[in-house]
Protein backbone atom coordinates (compact mmCIF):
# COMPACT_ATOMS: atom_id res chain seq x y z
CA UNK A 1 0.00 0.00 0.00
CA UNK A 2 1.36 3.42 -0.97
CA UNK A 3 1.94 6.11 1.64
CA UNK A 4 -1.02 8.10 0.28
CA UNK A 5 -3.38 5.13 0.62
CA UNK A 6 -2.12 4.40 4.13
CA UNK A 7 -2.64 8.03 5.09
CA UNK A 8 -6.17 8.17 3.69
CA UNK A 9 -7.07 4.81 5.23
CA UNK A 10 -5.83 6.02 8.61
CA UNK A 11 -7.93 9.19 8.34
CA UNK A 12 -11.05 7.22 7.45
CA UNK A 13 -10.43 4.81 10.33
CA UNK A 14 -10.23 7.67 12.84
CA UNK A 15 -13.40 9.27 11.45
CA UNK A 16 -15.27 5.96 11.51
CA UNK A 17 -14.30 5.26 15.12
CA UNK A 18 -15.35 8.76 16.19
CA UNK A 19 -18.66 8.40 14.33
CA UNK A 20 -19.57 5.20 16.15
CA UNK A 21 -18.49 6.59 19.52
CA UNK A 22 -20.45 9.81 19.05
CA UNK A 23 -23.64 8.21 17.74
CA UNK A 24 -23.86 4.88 19.53
CA UNK A 25 -21.39 4.46 22.39
CA UNK A 26 -20.93 7.78 24.22
CA UNK A 27 -22.89 10.66 22.62
CA UNK A 28 -22.50 12.98 25.63
CA UNK A 29 -18.72 12.68 25.31
CA UNK A 30 -18.92 13.85 21.70
CA UNK A 31 -16.96 17.09 22.23
CA UNK A 32 -14.10 15.21 23.88
CA UNK A 33 -14.08 12.44 21.29
CA UNK A 34 -14.28 14.89 18.39
CA UNK A 35 -11.55 17.14 19.78
CA UNK A 36 -9.23 14.15 20.24
CA UNK A 37 -10.01 12.79 16.76
CA UNK A 38 -9.51 16.23 15.21
CA UNK A 39 -6.13 16.56 16.91
CA UNK A 40 -5.05 13.15 15.63
CA UNK A 41 -6.16 13.96 12.08
CA UNK A 42 -4.36 17.31 12.01
CA UNK A 43 -1.19 15.81 13.51
CA UNK A 44 -1.27 13.01 10.93
CA UNK A 45 -1.71 15.46 8.06
CA UNK A 46 1.02 17.82 9.29
CA UNK A 47 3.41 14.92 9.72
CA UNK A 48 2.75 13.95 6.09
CA UNK A 49 3.88 17.40 4.97
CA UNK A 50 0.58 19.29 4.71
CA UNK A 51 0.76 23.03 5.42
CA UNK A 52 -1.87 24.91 7.43
CA UNK A 53 -3.12 26.39 4.17
CA UNK A 54 -3.43 22.88 2.70
CA UNK A 55 -5.74 22.09 5.62
CA UNK A 56 -7.96 25.14 5.05
CA UNK A 57 -6.67 27.37 7.83
CA UNK A 58 -6.56 30.55 5.76
CA UNK A 59 -8.81 33.32 4.37
CA UNK A 60 -10.01 34.10 7.90
CA UNK A 61 -11.53 37.52 7.21
CA UNK A 62 -13.18 36.44 3.95
CA UNK A 63 -14.48 33.28 5.60
CA UNK A 64 -16.01 35.27 8.46
CA UNK A 65 -17.82 37.61 6.05
CA UNK A 66 -19.14 34.80 3.84
CA UNK A 67 -19.99 32.58 6.80
CA UNK A 68 -21.77 35.40 8.62
CA UNK A 69 -23.89 36.19 5.58
CA UNK A 70 -24.83 32.53 5.14
CA UNK A 71 -25.68 32.16 8.83
CA UNK A 72 -28.01 35.16 8.53
CA UNK A 73 -29.61 33.44 5.55
CA UNK A 74 -30.23 30.34 7.68
CA UNK A 75 -32.02 32.50 10.26
CA UNK A 76 -34.21 33.99 7.54
CA UNK A 77 -35.10 30.62 6.01
CA UNK A 78 -35.83 29.02 9.39
CA UNK A 79 -37.99 31.99 10.40
CA UNK A 80 -40.13 31.68 7.28
CA UNK A 81 -40.31 27.89 7.68
CA UNK A 82 -41.57 28.15 11.26
CA UNK A 83 -43.96 31.00 10.46
CA UNK A 84 -45.78 28.96 7.81
CA UNK A 85 -48.03 26.23 9.25
CA UNK A 86 -47.46 24.19 6.10
CA UNK A 87 -43.73 23.78 6.81
CA UNK A 88 -43.74 24.13 10.61
CA UNK A 89 -43.94 20.37 11.18
CA UNK A 90 -40.49 19.87 9.66
CA UNK A 91 -38.97 21.68 12.65
CA UNK A 92 -40.64 19.50 15.29
CA UNK A 93 -37.80 17.16 16.10
CA UNK A 94 -38.13 14.98 19.19
CA UNK A 95 -34.35 14.95 19.62
CA UNK A 96 -34.60 18.66 20.44
CA UNK A 97 -38.03 18.77 22.06
CA UNK A 98 -37.21 15.97 24.50
CA UNK A 99 -34.36 17.96 26.06
CA UNK A 100 -34.47 20.28 29.03
CA UNK A 101 -33.52 23.90 28.41
CA UNK A 102 -30.06 23.30 29.90
CA UNK A 103 -29.48 20.25 27.71
CA UNK A 104 -30.71 22.09 24.62
CA UNK A 105 -28.21 24.87 25.32
CA UNK A 106 -25.49 22.25 25.78
CA UNK A 107 -26.33 20.73 22.42
CA UNK A 108 -26.50 24.07 20.61
CA UNK A 109 -23.43 25.69 22.19
CA UNK A 110 -21.14 22.71 22.87
CA UNK A 111 -22.19 19.47 21.22
CA UNK A 112 -22.84 20.99 17.79
CA UNK A 113 -19.83 23.35 17.47
CA UNK A 114 -17.27 21.06 19.13
CA UNK A 115 -18.80 17.60 18.95
CA UNK A 116 -20.07 17.87 15.36
CA UNK A 117 -18.82 20.84 13.32
CA UNK A 118 -15.20 20.84 14.50
CA UNK A 119 -14.55 17.24 13.51
CA UNK A 120 -16.65 17.24 10.34
CA UNK A 121 -15.20 20.44 8.92
CA UNK A 122 -11.58 19.88 9.92
CA UNK A 123 -11.85 16.18 9.15
CA UNK A 124 -13.64 16.19 5.79
CA UNK A 125 -13.07 19.70 4.41
CA UNK A 126 -9.68 20.17 6.04
CA UNK A 127 -7.66 16.98 6.36
CA UNK A 128 -9.28 14.58 3.87
CA UNK A 129 -9.88 17.33 1.29
CA UNK A 130 -6.33 18.65 1.72
CA UNK A 131 -4.79 15.17 1.45
CA UNK A 132 -6.71 14.39 -1.74
CA UNK A 133 -6.06 17.81 -3.27
CA UNK A 134 -2.32 17.41 -2.87
CA UNK A 135 -2.33 14.06 -4.69
CA UNK A 136 -5.34 14.14 -7.04
CA UNK A 137 -6.51 17.75 -7.35
CA UNK A 138 -9.54 19.69 -6.02
CA UNK A 139 -12.19 17.99 -8.18
CA UNK A 140 -11.33 14.52 -6.89
CA UNK A 141 -10.97 15.93 -3.37
CA UNK A 142 -14.46 17.40 -3.53
CA UNK A 143 -16.02 14.20 -4.91
CA UNK A 144 -14.40 11.78 -2.48
CA UNK A 145 -14.65 13.89 0.67
CA UNK A 146 -18.31 14.70 -0.08
CA UNK A 147 -19.14 11.04 -0.67
CA UNK A 148 -17.50 10.14 2.65
CA UNK A 149 -19.38 12.98 4.33
CA UNK A 150 -22.64 11.56 3.02
CA UNK A 151 -21.81 8.08 4.35
CA UNK A 152 -20.87 9.67 7.69
CA UNK A 153 -24.59 10.48 8.16
CA UNK A 154 -25.90 6.91 8.00
CA UNK A 155 -26.22 6.57 11.80
CA UNK A 156 -27.71 10.07 12.35
CA UNK A 157 -30.22 9.39 9.56
CA UNK A 158 -31.43 6.28 11.35
CA UNK A 159 -32.11 8.42 14.41
CA UNK A 160 -33.85 11.10 12.34
CA UNK A 161 -36.31 8.54 10.96
CA UNK A 162 -37.61 8.04 14.49
CA UNK A 163 -37.27 11.57 15.88
CA UNK A 164 -38.61 13.64 12.98
CA UNK A 165 -40.97 11.55 10.80
CA UNK A 166 -42.07 14.45 8.59
CA UNK A 167 -38.55 15.55 7.71
CA UNK A 168 -37.28 11.99 7.49
CA UNK A 169 -40.04 11.06 5.06
CA UNK A 170 -39.24 14.07 2.91
CA UNK A 171 -35.49 13.37 2.98
CA UNK A 172 -36.08 9.81 1.87
CA UNK A 173 -37.79 10.95 -1.32
CA UNK A 174 -40.94 9.15 -0.24
CA UNK A 175 -44.13 11.14 -0.51
CA UNK A 176 -42.50 14.32 -1.81
CA UNK A 177 -45.35 14.96 -4.24
CA UNK A 178 -47.95 14.46 -1.51
CA UNK A 179 -46.03 16.70 0.87
CA UNK A 180 -45.80 19.48 -1.72
CA UNK A 181 -49.54 19.17 -2.38
CA UNK A 182 -50.26 19.49 1.33
CA UNK A 183 -48.09 22.60 1.62
CA UNK A 184 -49.74 24.24 -1.40
CA UNK A 185 -53.22 23.47 -0.06
CA UNK A 186 -52.39 24.92 3.35
CA UNK A 187 -51.02 28.08 1.75
CA UNK A 188 -54.13 28.45 -0.42
CA UNK A 189 -56.63 27.71 2.38
CA UNK A 190 -54.99 28.61 5.71
CA UNK A 191 -58.33 28.59 7.57
CA UNK A 192 -59.31 25.11 6.47
CA UNK A 193 -58.11 21.98 8.15
CA UNK A 194 -55.94 19.89 5.82
CA UNK A 195 -57.70 16.93 4.25
CA UNK A 196 -57.25 13.69 6.12
CA UNK A 197 -54.14 12.12 4.70
CA UNK A 198 -52.84 9.33 6.90
CA UNK A 199 -49.08 9.20 7.24
CA UNK A 200 -47.28 5.93 7.52
CA UNK A 201 -46.56 4.90 11.06
CA UNK A 202 -43.23 3.37 10.20
CA UNK A 203 -40.94 4.85 7.62
CA UNK A 204 -38.70 2.81 5.43
CA UNK A 205 -35.41 3.40 7.24
CA UNK A 206 -33.33 2.31 4.28
CA UNK A 207 -34.91 4.99 2.10
CA UNK A 208 -34.44 7.64 4.76
CA UNK A 209 -30.76 6.73 5.07
CA UNK A 210 -30.25 6.71 1.30
CA UNK A 211 -31.94 10.08 0.92
CA UNK A 212 -29.96 11.59 3.78
CA UNK A 213 -26.67 10.31 2.37
CA UNK A 214 -27.45 11.92 -0.98
CA UNK A 215 -28.54 15.23 0.57
CA UNK A 216 -25.56 15.50 2.92
CA UNK A 217 -23.21 14.43 0.14
CA UNK A 218 -24.54 17.30 -1.97
CA UNK A 219 -24.13 19.62 1.03
CA UNK A 220 -20.53 18.40 1.23
CA UNK A 221 -19.93 19.66 -2.31
CA UNK A 222 -21.23 23.10 -1.30
CA UNK A 223 -19.08 23.10 1.84
CA UNK A 224 -16.00 22.16 -0.21
CA UNK A 225 -16.60 25.10 -2.53
CA UNK A 226 -16.99 27.43 0.44
CA UNK A 227 -13.78 25.99 1.90
CA UNK A 228 -11.96 26.62 -1.36
CA UNK A 229 -13.08 30.24 -1.45
CA UNK A 230 -13.16 31.16 2.23
CA UNK A 231 -11.15 28.55 4.12
CA UNK A 232 -12.67 26.38 6.82
CA UNK A 233 -14.35 29.26 8.63
CA UNK A 234 -17.05 29.86 6.00
CA UNK A 235 -18.48 26.30 5.90
CA UNK A 236 -18.02 25.97 9.66
CA UNK A 237 -20.18 29.02 10.36
CA UNK A 238 -22.90 27.84 7.96
CA UNK A 239 -22.76 24.33 9.39
CA UNK A 240 -22.99 25.58 12.99
CA UNK A 241 -25.89 27.91 12.23
CA UNK A 242 -27.81 25.18 10.41
CA UNK A 243 -27.47 22.68 13.25
CA UNK A 244 -27.43 24.83 16.40
CA UNK A 245 -30.33 27.07 15.41
CA UNK A 246 -32.39 23.95 14.77
CA UNK A 247 -32.77 23.52 18.54
CA UNK A 248 -34.15 27.03 19.03
CA UNK A 249 -36.52 26.82 16.09
CA UNK A 250 -37.72 23.34 17.10
CA UNK A 251 -38.88 24.77 20.43
CA UNK A 252 -40.43 27.75 18.71
CA UNK A 253 -42.32 25.50 16.29
CA UNK A 254 -43.59 23.37 19.17
CA UNK A 255 -45.09 26.44 20.85
CA UNK A 256 -47.00 27.50 17.75
CA UNK A 257 -50.34 26.00 16.66
CA UNK A 258 -50.72 23.81 13.60
CA UNK A 259 -52.98 26.33 11.91
CA UNK A 260 -53.22 30.09 11.68
CA UNK A 261 -55.66 31.66 14.10
CA UNK A 262 -57.27 34.96 13.16
CA UNK A 263 -58.46 37.57 15.65
CA UNK A 264 -62.18 37.96 16.10
CA UNK A 265 -63.99 41.08 15.00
Amino acid sequence: MTSFKRLLAGQIAILTAANVLNNRVAPRLGPLTSAAATGLLVAMARRSGASWEDLGFHHGRRGAVVGGALAAGVVAVYSVGVALPATRRFFRDERALGLSRARALEEALLQVPVGTVLLEEVGFRGVVYGTLTRSHGPAAATAVSSALFGLWHVLPAMDMAEANPALGRLASGEGIEETIEEIVEELRHPDEAPPPRPWKKHLDTARVVAGSVLVTGAAGVLFCELRRRGGLLAPSMLHTATNSLGYAFARLAADLPDGISHPQG
